[in-house]
């Protein structure tokens, strides 16, 4: 048995209240990798083109108010 299968058998097992904290606990990881990974990506210059993109269609006035 693998990892990972050993893992899912395990969180199956859990109580409810158990589950509950682990999934809270998975989506707050996630999220934190998630921000990790654009701050990542906005210093390697990734998200530049669009950006100036954006920024070129408002100065063009293709933009609608919220």
């Amino acid at each position: 048995m693998s990892n990972l299968e050993q893992i899912e058998a395990a969180i199956l097992s859990l109580p409810s209240s158990e589950f509950e904290k682990l999934r809270l606990w998975f989506l707050d990881l996630d999220y934190e990798r998630w921000d990790e990974q654009i701050e990542q990506d906005i210093e390697d210059g990734k998200l530049e083109a669009l950006a100036q993109e954006a920024i070129s269609e408002f100065e063009a006035g293709h933009c609608r108010e919220i």
